[in-house]
């Protein structure tokens, strides 16, 4: 079996890499060679008209030269954006230091990334008490955004942010619904130790109307029909271009197995989250219903820091997750998950139906174990993926039916990175998750998991966005990616100066774009949600599929003090000048 370490030696030819159930596909150097050849036609310097004033002849034979090849390139564009600060609204809701946001936004601005996302906390604007929503801040904060001419993703945040891997703030989700919590703990995801996660509300309560009278999915319709109320304006004028919608925790469609507040560390497995007494109540009738009362929920899958080896769950050779009743559960327990999706996007299209935006849910991703047999790590959190059954393809299709982006994390990894003790493969887990995307025809966008400045890091999040490279149709292509996230240190030298060539690099070497139509991202009213395949039918589809193939590296990469060079010939032509 060839290693992952050997496929990204650039003189290995068509290599394959059979682990876990799909291969990794290398282009021929044959193949890289066409792309260089594509990528160093288009290193050569471009004439614009404006230098170009000795006649009037070539002005014009140098215009229509410029804008034909603009255009080829621009198919290959991947917009970025970049994540305003977690607290950047406080809990008081308050815009937080407003004149240095605006000089940090100026400043993004000029280095061309095409816009900013930003969380909007349920905890923060409905913190008064049922549907008393303030939203004086955000929208003091999306004019500031708008006069800088970027465009704006926005997230409907319900959970809290505080906990999770980056978290710098506190902001719980609103007093009032942990106050039902006080009396009703079983509202909120809990291990098999009783141990309450206060981060989010469990997916058990979606459709019990514990909360004054509504139930939790009827709130998260509430508060994203009321932003879309006060936020018309900026939807309407164009700003406001994504709503991602807050599935889980930390934004993602996942249960919160892995949480830093209950004493989890990387890597360990995490911990099942479905003993809440509702959860419970269900599948002890999900057993009966099928003649298995005797079946129970996993009391043998060890806890937060263990490793697969360490339980009779996940023992790779005879763990119970191989059994019939360990994979009922896993069946039941990932099901849940993807109708709880599947329930709130419906009510998301709703929302936005005839917004000329675009929907987008995030999926998490979880590496480490991915190269065991029982991909521990991922069970845990909700994704039934192992070598012989596509965890993700249910997703990216539960997805389509609702026209939503899958925005996928961990873009920035690399396997050689991670400790040979957690047994990641965030590389082959990128290709399988992007693959199905692409195969069930959506689009596909992503984010970095880790803050990273350097060009290894870059290179690997523009090989992700652009697979095969530089190429006439543009395809495989990411839809976007956002940068986490805004700092001093990614403002800073030489931090920011690679950043810069970064966004060079995923615009395909080309200017900023102001018109997304031109690589084709024109934004069409959102359509309702499509029902002409049934939930049921999507859980059925399981069987892995190829990945697209992947170069060995980007085509387009940051080279070694190529953002050094640069910054120098900036200094010297602003002294000449």
């Amino acid at each position: 079996m060839t290693s992952v370490v050997g496929l990204m030696n650039p003189n290995l030819i068509n290599g394959r890499n059979l682990h876990k159930g799909f291969s990794i596909f290398v282009k021929s150097e044959e193949s890289k060679k066409r792309v260089q050849w594509r990528f160093s036609m288009q290193e050569r310097p471009l004439r614009t008209p404006q230098a170009t004033a000795s006649s009037t002849t070539e002005t014009k034979a140098t215009e229509f030269n410029t804008t034909a090849y603009e255009d080829k390139m621009l198919t290959n564009y991947v917009p970025v954006y970049v994540m305003l600060q977690l607290g950047v609204i406080t809990n008081d809701n308050v815009l937080e230091n407003e004149e240095k946001l605006k000089k940090q936004l100026k400043k993004l601005k000029q280095s061309q990334v095409d816009g900013v996302m930003v969380d909007v906390w349920w905890g923060i604007v409905e913190s008064k008490g049922p549907k008393q929503y303030q939203w004086s801040a955000y929208r003091n904060l999306f004019e500031i955004v708008q006069s800088f001419g970027l465009k704006l993703q926005a997230i409907m945040s319900f959970h809290r942010c505080g906990g999770n891997i980056g978290d710098d703030v506190n902001i719980p989700i609103p007093k009032w619904v942990l106050q039902v919590g006080d009396s009703n703990p079983d509202i909120f995801y809990t291990n098999k130790s009783g141990n309450r996660n206060k981060e989010c509300l469990s997916l058990s309560v979606d459709n019990l109307s514990l909360f004054q009278g509504r139930t939790a999915v009827e709130m998260y319709r509430d508060y994203m029909k009321s932003f879309r109320e006060n936020m018309e304006d900026f939807i309407s004028s164009g700003v406001i271009i994504d709503i991602e919608v807050g599935l889980g925790p930390a934004g993602e469609l996942r249960y919160p197995s892995y949480s830093e507040t209950q004493g989890w560390v990387f890597p360990g497995i995490g911990e099942f989250q479905c003993y809440d007494k509702y959860l419970r109540s269900d599948y002890e009738e999900e057993v009966r219903r099928i003649g298995h009362p005797e079946w129970k929920l996993p009391e043998n899958a060890g806890e937060y820091n263990n490793i697969p080896e360490e339980t009779e769950f996940f023992e790779y050779s005879n763990g119970t997750y191989l059994k019939e009743e360990g994979q009922f559960f896993l069946s039941w327990y990932s099901r849940k998950l993807l109708l709880h999706g599947d329930q709130i996007l419906d009510e998301a299209n709703k929302v936005f139906l005839g917004c000329k935006l675009k929907l987008a849910a995030k999926v998490s991703g979880i590496h480490w174990w991915y190269k065991t047999e029982s991909h521990a790590a991922e069970l845990t959190a909700g994704y039934y993926n192992l070598k012989n059954r596509d965890g993700y393809r249910a997703m990216a299709k539960m997805m389509r039916r609702h026209h939503a982006i899958l925005n996928f994390t961990c873009l920035e990894m690399r396997n050689t990175e991670q400790p040979a003790i957690a047994k990641s493969g965030p590389q082959e887990l990128v290709q399988q998750v992007l693959s199905c995307g692409w195969s069930e025809g959506i689009e596909v966008a992503g984010e970095n998991a880790l803050p990273r400045f350097d060009r290894d890091g870059y290179n690997q999040i523009i090989l992700n966005a652009r697979p095969s490279g530089i190429n006439q149709d543009g395809k495989p292509r990411m839809f976007g990616f956002t940068y986490l996230r805004l700092s001093d240190k990614l403002l800073s030298e030489p931090n920011f100066s690679t950043f810069k060539t970064f966004l060079k690099r995923m615009h395909a070497n080309q200017e900023y774009c102001s018109e997304p139509e031109r690589y084709n991202h024109k934004l069409f009213p959102l359509e309702r949600s499509r029902n002409d395949e049934s939930l049921e039918k999507f859980m059925e589809e399981t069987e892995p599929i190829d990945p697209f193939p992947w170069l060995t590296e980007t085509d387009t990469s940051i080279r070694p003090y190529e953002s050094v060079l640069s910054r120098l010939r900036s200094t010297f032509l602003r002294k000449k000048s």
